[in-house]
């Protein structure tokens, strides 16, 4: 299964697309409206603007062989704990090797921010990025699939 943090998440197509060639479900999780697909395959879930409802949601679900595809790097840990392949949106892994530092890199952005030594602009999203998310991301389903394959599933 595919999990996605789909409020503010500029990949959706892309996921469809090596979804879909990869012959696996998706589910996109979100606190306001998502684009309805007939596909069986693709599950939309719609959650209450509660903080972190659409993290618990799928924090709550993703395992081991699960991708999860997040740029809210406390959602990746709690994901990466799980044994889930975890990928932000400009394709960028997390994993057991580097979670420690990305989570304690946000936690120190986010107390500069807050006593003002930083303005805290993130950078556009490029064509770059989308590029290499779409690598990463094939690349993460593959093993996931491998992985189900191995263990007896589809």
């Amino acid at each position: 299964m595919i999990y996605v943090d789909a409020d503010a998440c500029p990949v959706k197509p892309e996921v469809l697309k090596v979804a879909e060639r990869l012959g696996l479900e998706v589910t996109f999780v979100a606190n306001s409206g998502l684009r309805p697909s007939r596909d069986p395959m693709i599950h939309n879930v719609i959650v209450s603007n509660a903080f972190d409802a659409a993290d618990n949601w799928i924090a709550e679900r993703a395992g081991p062989g699960d991708v999860v595809v997040t740029a809210d790097v406390p959602l990746a840990v709690r994901c990466v704990a799980t044994g889930a392949f975890v990928s932000g949106p400009t394709g960028r892994v997390f994993d057991e090797t580097n979670i420690g530092m990305a989570s304690a890199m946000r936690d120190l952005g986010a107390h500069l921010r807050e006593t003002g030594e930083s303005k805290g602009y993130n950078a556009a999203f490029s064509p770059k990025d989308r590029s290499r998310f779409l690598e990463t991301f094939d690349r993460l389903c593959r093993r996931a699939k491998s992985l189900s394959t191995e263990a007896g599933g589809k």
